[in-house]
């Protein structure tokens, strides 16, 4: 998939020469002249590459100022937060240089942050590789969302990050709201989700003593590996980032081995993982659930097909947004186009998990 990979000319003007000024003034051993590409992929926050003669740093803002932004979505000041914050943690992350709340500066809020040089790896199935680096590379990112997970967001100062309470409740409603605010079509799935999720929380997603601080993308493309080691280097893109439940953050993370590559969807549904070295599903979560210290696999594969429904759900909602951009002319590229046109495809597997939780 390498059209994710490289940069181009940014999309929309900015203006160097304030951003240079500003970054001179607020980032330690800055010094111009600066140079700015455009990361491709992503159809959220725009990221790009800064260059001096002297170093390089990537630079994430909120899309420019004739997007129209949905309610609480692009808030690139909380992935600032967090990741600061998780830098004294176990999690791997960027090291976070200046952030930059006045949009007069480019005309939109801004981070900056520490150019990580490694691997983003694109293709679920990792081809080229050998079983046992793919094994390797598996179990890397289960050991780091497991990180994560027991991370102590108290101590990191996140007690003030998510709300307490209801997570689910209030994530259902939070996308409802947002697919319903970004609808270009009707989707009869979407709307039996709507209906069916609230009414269905099984047990285990009330316990309110389940928090930790949750990616709420965590995926193979959202890490940085070692150039050369099965390593992670950085979480990145952590705009979706709360306080939660952290069997939801994980079943988002597990819908790769039920998403069949096709269009903008990249998963390892239809591989044969055993010839591959990747773990099939329920030993991915029996070690996932060794790290984060729960004893009893089958209380979290009882309430999966829920956890499954709800994030396939969550995604449709995402790409939805996407397809409503591509529709207002604010993100039009093919791989926009692709995206956007997944949501009905998503919402109606979601559906299919929802149905055998219901059977179940």
């Amino acid at each position: 998939m390498e059209d994710f990979n490289g940069t181009r000319p940014p999309s929309q003007d900015l203006n160097l020469q304030a951003l240079s000024h500003w970054l001179g003034e607020h980032v330690s051993g800055f010094s111009g002249p600066l140079s700015i590409e455009q990361f491709k992929g992503g159809q959220s926050n725009p990221t790009y590459r800064l260059s001096t003669p002297q170093a390089r740093y990537v630079m994430r803002s909120k899309p420019g100022p004739q997007a129209k932004l949905l309610p609480s979505a692009h808030a690139i000041e909380r992935e600032f937060r967090v990741m600061q914050a998780l830098s004294a943690s176990a999690v791997p992350v960027p090291r976070m240089l200046a952030l930059c709340e006045d949009e007069s500066v480019i005309g939109r809020a801004f981070y900056v942050m520490e150019c990580v040089e490694g691997r983003v790896l694109w293709d679920q199935s990792l081809p080229g590789m050998s079983p046992s680096e793919r094994a390797a590379l598996y179990d890397e990112m289960n050991r780091v969302i497991a990180a994560l997970h027991r991370a102590d967001y108290k101590a990191l100062g996140l007690s003030d990050y998510g709300k307490p309470g209801n997570y689910f409740e209030r994530q259902i409603a939070r996308w409802s709201k947002q697919y319903q605010a970004s609808a270009t079509h009707a989707i009869a799935a979407m709307d039996q989700l709507i209906e069916w999720l609230p009414l269905n929380i099984p047990a285990s997603a009330r316990d309110e003593s389940e928090v930790a601080i949750v990616h709420g993308d965590f995926r193979l493309d959202n890490l940085m590996f070692h150039p050369n080691e099965p390593r992670v280097l950085a979480v990145l893109d952590w705009e979706l980032s709360t306080l939660g439940h952290p069997l939801a953050d994980f079943s988002y993370h597990c819908m790769s081995w039920h998403i069949h590559t096709s269009g903008a969807a990249r998963g390892l549904g239809g591989h044969d993982l055993a010839a591959l070295g990747i773990p099939d599903e329920e030993a991915y979560v029996r070690r996932y659930c060794e790290r984060t210290g729960r004893s009893d696999i089958n209380a979290v594969m009882r309430d999966w097909n829920f956890y499954l429904a709800y994030n396939l759900f969550r995604i449709a909602a995402i790409l939805q947004g996407i397809a409503k951009r591509v529709e207002a002319g604010t993100a039009s590229s093919e791989r926009a186009r692709e995206a956007g046109a997944g949501a009905r495809p998503m919402a109606e597997l979601a559906w299919t998990f929802a149905q055998r939780a219901q059977q179940a």
